[in-house]
């Protein structure tokens, strides 16, 4: 005799079938949420939402949310499913504005999150939440002003140099096919290992280097890896029962142990190089004795997550901007052109020599460098959680509190409505008229208001220096493998080409136009 039935075997189906029943009532018991509530909603899929194409790794997060904006034209927002929690996308310019600037303080935290016991994920500027994140922010927001900026320059220039010597070794008047991902990322890498860790790497001459080695593997594109960051940004309940690790263990590892060895030299030696390093020495040397402030420490592991963040975000960003532009200056030469005669003419005044100012008040290069990451911003969507229940501006609906806020970066850079014709590269977008004839809150590669990129002026900054340095002595264009339109990565967590980036670059006589 079995348990419901007379047969064992009939009893196991009617189990089966309930706990599928039960399974299925449970993770569906949240849809029609935003429909509930009058908001437009994407249809959801039983146990995976909307979010199946990304958890298979078909679709990046990127271009999900770009779909989402897309799908929804005329729509303020719309709400969408990450398994059976609902999440909220905002398309509205003036409540993007809401979100990022007017309301600020009730969204100031991310969504994404490490667990606790992951200092290095948890306590990094990037995620930490408030109060921790705004007492970091006022302490590292020093190590940007311009001053600074322009004292790291000279940390900066040796490094451009060494470029430079590549360049002259790896090219001729001949056309050869190069991957430029590979190459910026070196030349990116060299410059975050000197102005974050104060090292001397040169990973363009030895691309075994650890450092390279280690910073490439933060970015892996594998099973392990692509899961962690599933869990970290959208799952973020879940990583400390799964242990996810924001930078992977032997990645973790390894910094912290390069951490310390420069941490203690320069404490030993008293040297100072107008970096980051000299900050965070500062910082601890101050509070360390003070325990926890805000919850966060000043000595251990949240000191090495800042330097960590920095090296993560400054590298693998800013490799992208130089590498995509540079695939953009290859299908557009009369753009090459203009830019090239633009440095040429700077350096001629400035007698060869390259200064922070020069760089960065180049007006040209500046737009090409703007439209650029329109076109193709390192990370592809903003993301915020509401931290009390809020009510949208003309509108009845309420957010409730703990409701995920997505914003679509990739969205609104190729929304026609404010960028014509989004396909076509035109740095023109970018002069001071059209900037000023567009709508607000409708470009943001590095965010937009108390939270946005710390380092976006430092990022700008290397992005500049080396296309500068490529295209005063060089010109790209095409080879076999250029594509007029770049096939984005899946499986990647910010901009990446899934087959590179592919350009022929030959060597040009400086001088000549």
């Amino acid at each position: 005799m079995a348990l419901l039935t007379p047969h064992w075997a009939l009893d196991s189906i009617l189990i089966f079938a309930s706990l599928i029943i039960g399974a299925y009532m449970y993770a569906t018991r949240k849809f029609r949420y935003w429909l509930k509530r009058g908001v437009k909603e994407l249809p959801p899929t039983p146990f995976v939402g909307n979010f199946g194409d990304c958890i298979t790794q078909k679709k990046s997060a990127s271009m999900f949310t770009r779909d989402l904006y897309e799908q929804f034209k005329g729509e303020p927002y719309v709400g969408f499913y990450i398994f059976d929690k609902p999440f909220f996308l905002v398309r509205d310019p003036e409540l993007v504005k809401h979100v990022l600037v007017k309301d600020f303080s009730l969204f100031v935290d991310r969504y994404v999150a490490a667990d606790v016991s992951d200092r290095l994920g948890y306590s990094n500027l990037f995620i930490m939440k408030n109060p921790g994140w705004k007492t970091l922010r006022s302490k590292l927001t020093p190590v940007f002003t311009s001053g600074k900026l322009k004292k790291m320059v000279n940390l900066m220039i040796p490094v451009a140099d060494e470029l430079d010597r590549l360049l002259e070794e790896s090219t001729s008047a001949t056309p050869t096919m190069m991957e430029m991902k590979d190459l910026a990322a070196k030349f990116t890498t060299d410059l975050i290992a000197t102005t974050v860790f104060g090292l001397q790497v040169n990973s363009l001459h030895n691309p075994k280097d650890p450092f390279r080695e280690f910073g490439s593997k933060i970015f892996e594109f594998n099973v392990l890896r692509g899961l962690e960051f599933l869990v970290i940004f959208f799952l973020p309940y879940l990583a400390k029962p799964t242990r996810a690790k924001f930078f992977g263990k032997e990645t973790s590892e390894y910094l912290r142990t390069v951490f310390w060895e420069v941490m203690n030299r320069r404490i030993q030696t008293g040297e100072k190089r107008n970096d980051l390093i000299d900050i965070l020495i500062e910082l601890k040397q101050t509070h360390e004795n003070e325990g926890s402030i805000d919850g966060v420490q000043f000595s251990g592991d949240d000191l090495v997550a800042q330097a960590a963040t920095f090296f993560t975000a400054g590298f693998e960003t800013t490799s992208s901007v130089i590498a995509f532009c540079l695939h953009e200056l290859a299908l557009h030469m009369d753009v090459q052109t203009t830019l090239r005669n633009e440095i040429l003419d700077a350096l001629e005044k400035n007698d060869g020599k390259i200064t922070y100012d020069m760089i960065m008040t180049l007006p040209y290069l500046d737009m090409v460098v703007s439209e650029t990451l329109r076109k193709h911003p390192p990370l592809g969507f903003l993301e915020r959680v509401v931290n009390t229940n809020y009510k949208v501006p003309n509108s009845d609906l309420i957010l409730e509190k703990g409701t995920p806020v997505y914003i679509s970066m990739f969205g609104m850079h190729y929304d026609p409505e404010y960028f014509p014709d989004p396909e076509k590269f035109d740095p023109s977008r970018f002069t001071d008229e059209n900037k000023q004839n567009r709508p607000s809150f409708t470009y943001f590669p590095f965010g937009e208001g108390p939270r946005n990129c710390i380092g976006l002026r430092m990022g700008l900054m290397q992005s500049k220096l080396g296309l500068f340095k490529i295209i005063s002595k060089c010109e790209v264009s095409r080879c076999e493998k250029t594509t007029d339109k770049l096939i984005l990565d899946p499986r990647a967590t910010t901009t990446a080409s899934l087959m590179g980036v592919h350009v022929n670059i030959r060597k040009i006589v400086t001088g000549v136009r």
